[in-house]
This record gives C-alpha cells, structure tokens and sequence, in this order.
C-alpha cells in the first residue's frame, strides 16, 4: 500500500518529534548531572574553605592567646620589679636613716669610749701586727689614745706579742665620718677599716636577710634563707 505524501509528512512529524523529545530528555539529564557535580564540586570547595578558615581563626586564636600570656607575664615582670625596687628603696631609706643615728653614738662618751676599744681590739687581731698607726676623727684622739691603753694589754695577753700603737698626728679620718677608726700595718699596706660607717654597712649586709623578712614577710619562693 502506498504512503501518502500526508503520511509521510505525518511519519516525518512523528519521528522529528520523538528525537526532539529523546533531545530534550538527553539535555535535561546532562543538565541535572551537571547541576549535581557543581553542587558536589560547590559542596567540597566550601568545606575546603571553611576547614581553611577555620584553621585559620585558630592560629589566630592561639597567637592572640600566645601574645596575651606573653603581655601577662611582661607586666607581672614590671610589677614585681616595682615591687622590689620599692622594697630596696624602703631598705636604703632605713640605711640612711640608720646613718644619720650614727653620729648620736659618739655624743656618749661612755659608750662611744667602749665602743672604741671593741674596734680597736678587733682591728688588732685582725692584723696581728707588731706595730700598727691608727687613723681617726681629730677630735677622737685623746678618746682613742685612752682605749689603745686599755686594750694593748689585753692584745698582748691573747696573742703572746708585743705591740706599738701610734695615732697618725698629721691624717685625721674626713670631718664627715661619724666615728670610729682605720687601722694600718707599719708600712701602710694593709688596712683595716673600723668606722661606724663601716661597721654599719657589714651589718646591714649580713643582716640583709633578716630586715626583709621583718619588713616585707617570709618570702615563700625561697628555699634557702642563708
């Protein structure tokens, strides 16, 4: 049976049709497969970034903290320093203080005189010299002659030695000393150095220990207390 010139247009439509339709069908699979591997690619590149970003703020985080700790410990570092200078500058008030009471020693006669002799005796042992100049305050010389006389005896005594004293006539101990004494060997290189200033300053040091705790408390960082 022959095909018609309509039938065959109409087969024509039919087949147009059907591969427009497989087309159509065939885009909207590539269409939807490619939405589904953007959205998978999309998926993946923001969990990349935000697993960047997170680390990210971490490490800042830690370096802020770091810097933190780091400023902490700076300014803890300048308040103890204050601490302790304070401290030390109260110390050295409590020094100069203690100096300026020194001159009070030698207004007594009794017990500067007594203390003389304690100074002088010590400064002999010290040296363990048959001859020996002293040095002091001019206005201390008929004092410390009078305490050089009662002590030799007792230096003689201990030691089994003789012993010369000479007070130097000529070089006095400065103006400014609150008292006390040097003491020198016969050829002048040795010297012993007995002032109340000095005195003051040995006991201050060795005493050092002992101020602060009573000043300031036990320190509890402190493992040895000598």
């Amino acid at each position: 049976m022959a095909l018609t010139d309509a039938d065959v247009q109409k087969q024509i439509k039919h087949m147009m049709a059907f591969i427009e339709q497989e087309a159509s069908e065939k885009v909207e699979e590539i269409d939807a497969k490619a939405e589904e591997e953007f959205n998978i690619e999309k998926g993946r590149l923001v969990q990349t970034q935000r697993v960047k970003i997170m680390e990210y703020y971490a490490k800042k985080e830690k370096q802020i903290e770091q810097h933190k700790k780091i400023q902490m410990s700076h300014l803890l570092n300048q308040a103890r320093l204050k601490v302790l200078k304070a401290r030390d500058d109260m110390i050295m008030e409590l020094m100069k203080e203690a100096e300026q009471r020194l001159g009070d020693i030698a207004m007594d006669p009794d017990n500067y005189s007594v203390l003389l002799q304690g100074l002088l005796l010590q400064g002999f042992y010290q040296l363990l010299e048959s001859k020996v100049t002293v040095r002091c305050r001019q206005q201390d010389v008929e004092m410390v002659q009078a305490a050089v006389n009662k002590v030799i005896p007792i230096y003689k005594e201990s030691v089994k030695m003789n012993l010369v004293v000479k007070i130097d006539p000529q070089r006095f101990l400065p103006a400014n000393v609150c008292g006390g004494v040097e003491l020198y060997n016969d050829n002048g290189k040795i010297k012993v150095t007995n002032t109340l200033e000095r005195r003051l300053e040995l006991v201050t040091h060795q005493m050092l220990p002992e101020i602060r705790v009573a000043l300031f408390g036990a320190n509890p960082n402190r493992k040895f207390m000598d």
